[in-house]
């Protein structure tokens, strides 16, 4: 494909980033004590979270876009492990534990921390979520291997803020390509 032919392509990125920020929020208003945990979650973390992001990375792949690429295919299958990893003891496997969720966790914080290094070469919008992803990442990591709910709690709400800032980038590049200017800050 010629390289016209590649900047034709609609932005994925978009589709990407609500898949993240939406089911982001959804799961940390659990974390944060807010909501029970319910059907709803898992739902979105193989649908949204899960399949809508894998389908944006392989449109960022068709761009040349190896960050976009890497991080949607990536977040995509973890949204969709993660189902698994909640689900499966329904049906008969060990449930993970407090340790093995930690170190789960843990290494998707240094999975993002590498991608927030990428992301540093982005807008702030892009630097703030995968900051703030990190961030989420090592403190959930630290609620489970200390088994301190307040931690878990606190988590929570930092998830919040983080899967509302991919919301925000989202929408503001939905709004600033329909306007044909910058509307909203990235």
């Amino acid at each position: 494909m010629s390289q016209i032919e590649n900047n034709t392509l609609s932005n994925p990125a978009p589709l990407g980033l609500l898949g993240f920020g939406l089911t982001t929020v959804l799961l940390n208003f659990t974390n944060a004590g807010l909501i029970p945990f319910s059907s709803i979650i898992l739902s979105m973390g193989i649908f949204y979270g899960g399949l809508a992001q894998v389908i944006a990375g392989i449109m960022e792949y068709k761009k040349g876009n190896t960050f976009g690429q890497t991080a949607f295919i990536s977040y995509g299958f973890f949204w969709i492990s993660l189902v698994g990893l909640l689900w499966l003891p329904k049906a008969g496997f060990d449930s993970p534990t407090n340790s093995g969720m930690a170190l789960y966790l843990g290494l998707w914080g240094l999975f993002t921390f590498g991608m927030f290094i990428a992301s540093l070469t982005h807008n702030f919008i892009t630097k703030f979520i995968f900051g703030s992803l990190t961030i989420l990442f090592v403190l959930l990591a630290l609620g489970h291997i200390t088994g301190n709910s307040s931690i878990t709690v606190f988590a929570g709400y930092e998830g919040i803020i983080c899967g509302l800032s991919a919301i925000y980038s989202a929408l503001a590049q939905v709004i600033n390509e329909s306007y044909g200017r910058s509307v909203l800050p990235m």
